[in-house]
């Protein structure tokens, strides 16, 4: 079988992302599956393979398609954003912010241009961006507008516990205003691609409510019976197995037990909590994570992009303390999607 070409993004070069990158590279498992490309700069590669003290080679491509994938070699492409000493650890800065921006550019033009079967990212710092002057709340929006799409939504997962989003990165206030109809029936149609593109033929899924015990009928709220329980119904003509809205409370447990394949979650945090502490292990002895678990992919481009769920952790960056298990399933995750029937099916194909 021909092995698939990635691109995978360094990350904001003072977190954790360089780290995460080389060893997950440090796995054969990858290698027997794609040819993977680090979109990055020399200086934090070299970096990270010194204090993670790893048996790695770097090899510069100058053409992404050069690149031969052979285990025990990262090859990469240097955008040289990085000089020696021009940025520190754990710490945001405009310099850092170009850089992880660019790299994401160019991932993305990899991929529109049908050289990169995915993009794989590693996170970058909002913030660190934002200082570089790109007003962007993060690779979600990048990717929606320099693929030019419009309707996209970010899915996670982690074991058995899958989560779209309704709204994600903006003010709680503002993502109450943003639950209408049409978002949420998109959501919902995108919901069932994401999951055909990672595997699950009849995706079931459950939509969770906005308010407290789905508004009492309205004691606590109108979203429910103005905008969610419209979109449901408009979503079950169009032959889609959706149900709700379910109370949020009780919603992702039933999803974890395998009545759902997914949750339609109305806003940011309401979704990303229960999928983190489902993927997230911490260990009481070591006062460390002992594993991270979980993806963050955007559905509805017309490229592949999957990432890791977790942020730059500047409070561990450059110590070689970080967990890779999360860019491995991303990894994972992306060349599922990418190989699969319904990558690229848009949501008007259910008008």
């Amino acid at each position: 079988m021909e092995r698939k070409r990635i691109a995978i993004t360094m990350g904001d070069p003072a977190g954790i992302g360089p780290e995460v990158v080389v060893k997950a590279l440090t796995e054969r498992s990858v290698y027997e599956k794609c040819i993977p490309v680090v979109i990055g700069d020399c200086e934090a590669l070299q970096d990270a393979v010194r204090f993670c003290h790893l048996n790695l080679k770097l090899n510069e491509v100058k053409d992404f398609q050069a690149a031969a994938g052979d285990y025990g070699v990262v090859d990469f492409m240097n955008l040289g954003y990085l000089k020696p000493g021009s940025w520190k650890y754990k710490e945001n800065s405009a310099i850092c912010g170009e850089a992880s921006f660019q790299y994401v550019i160019h991932a993305i033009r990899l991929a529109m241009e049908g050289k990169a079967a995915a993009v794989i990212t590693a996170p970058i710092s909002k913030e660190s961006v934002n200082m570089a002057g790109h007003p962007y709340s993060g690779h979600t929006e990048i990717f929606a507008e320099y693929t030019g799409t419009k309707d996209y939504a970010m899915l996670l997962a982690s074991e058995n516990l899958r989560v779209i989003h309704v709204t994600t990165h903006c003010a709680l206030s503002e993502a109450c205003r943003r639950i209408r109809k049409e978002r949420v029936l998109t959501v919902i149609r995108l919901a069932e691609q994401g999951c055909k593109m990672l595997g699950i033929a009849n995706p079931r899924i459950g939509v969770a409510g906005l308010n407290p015990h789905c508004s009492e009928n309205g004691l606590f709220g109108t979203e429910e019976a103005s905008e969610i329980i419209p979109a449901i119904q408009e979503a079950k003509a169009q032959g889609i197995a959706v149900e709700g809205p379910e109370p949020p409370d009780t919603v992702f447990v039933k999803c974890k037990a395998g009545i759902y394949d997914i949750v339609v979650a109305m806003y940011h945090d309401q979704g990303h909590i229960p999928l983190k502490l489902n993927g997230f292990q911490w260990d009481k002895e070591t006062g460390k994570f002992k594993s991270i678990r979980g993806i963050n992919c955007t559905i509805g481009l017309p490229i592949v992009r999957a990432s890791v769920d977790h942020g730059t952790a500047f409070g561990k960056a450059g110590d070689g303390l970080a967990n890779a298990d999360s860019m491995l399933d991303a990894i994972e995750a992306g060349l599922k999607m990418a190989g699969s029937e319904y990558f690229g099916k848009r949501t008007q194909a259910y008008a």
